[in-house]
């Protein structure tokens, strides 16, 4: 049995999503409360977007297997389990058996974060502190926006991420928009099939020394299209940065869309 299982955390104290000896993070918490509910000595799991440390999350979505079914009533009763279990920074929100052909990894068809600033003193909220980047200037939003459409597209965004031995850093971004919104926070909305590491943030980075004036528009270009990391371009502190969704195709092509994402990262 697959289980799917939708899960939201405040990522303050952990050292990023992936399980890193000594260190606290968000997958040892989970896999290790669904050990204890489940009452097996060990639960892997695998999830749709492994975030940094200190980035949040809202629309997480893990998968684990199981080597047996598990009864509709236990199945039921298993967040209220988790919950109980885990510390209030994550909140398992619900667990479904899992489709045919599902994979939290490479059945997603994109991942959407956000990202927001608040670059105005009356924006600064210290309640949200851990979850907002403050800024000391305001950022002119419509010249980021001018640069973020450079960005949009497949491209090697080897530019704005740390290598991995063996990874490709070719990505498709779908959306990357600027907007100020109700509460005042200039906040970045950002969609692609899939992130390497550190790339929402060193995007960000980049547009905001755009936004200041200190880089021309053109510059997220050049950048861009010279494939290799440059120093100048500063990585967003990991606070402002949230993963607001995960959308997966209909269940009928769930198998289609991992095999078809495992072929492209190989």
């Amino acid at each position: 049995m697959r289980l799917r299982i939708d899960l939201a955390y405040d990522g303050t104290d952990f050292r990023g999503w992936a399980t890193q000896p000594g260190y606290r993070t968000v997958q040892e918490d989970l896999s290790t409360a669904l050990a204890t509910a489940l009452r097996r000595p060990r639960v892997d799991v695998v999830c749709a977007g492994r975030t940094d440390a200190g980035v949040h999350a809202r629309g997480q979505v893990v998968h684990t297997d199981l080597a047996d079914d598990l009864p509709l009533r236990d199945l039921e009763r298993l967040p209220r389990r988790l919950n109980g279990i885990l510390t209030p920074q994550v909140r398992v929100r619900r667990v479904t058996i899992a489709p045919p052909g599902f994979d939290a990894r490479f059945s997603a068809l994109w991942r959407r974060y956000a990202y927001r600033v608040a670059d105005r003193p009356e924006t600064v909220d210290p309640l949200r502190r851990d979850h907002v980047l403050t800024w000391p200037r305001e950022l002119d939003l419509d010249a980021m926006s001018e640069a973020s459409a450079l960005l949009v597209g497949q491209h090697d965004f080897a530019s704005f991420c740390k290598r991995r031995e063996g990874a490709t850093t070719i990505r498709t971004l779908l959306d990357l928009t600027w907007a100020r919104h109700e509460d005042g926070l200039a906040t970045a909305t950002v969609r692609a099939d899939a992130f390497c590491h550190s790339m929402v943030r060193s995007l960000v980075g980049c547009l905001i020394s755009v936004g200041e004036g200190r880089r021309p528009v053109s510059w997220a270009g050049e950048i861009l299209h010279a494939h290799r990391r440059d120093p100048s371009v500063i990585v967003a502190p990991a606070r402002g940065l949230t993963l607001e969704e995960v959308a997966y195709p209909a269940d009928e092509d769930l198998l289609a869309r991992a095999e078809q994402t495992r072929a492209k990262r190989g």
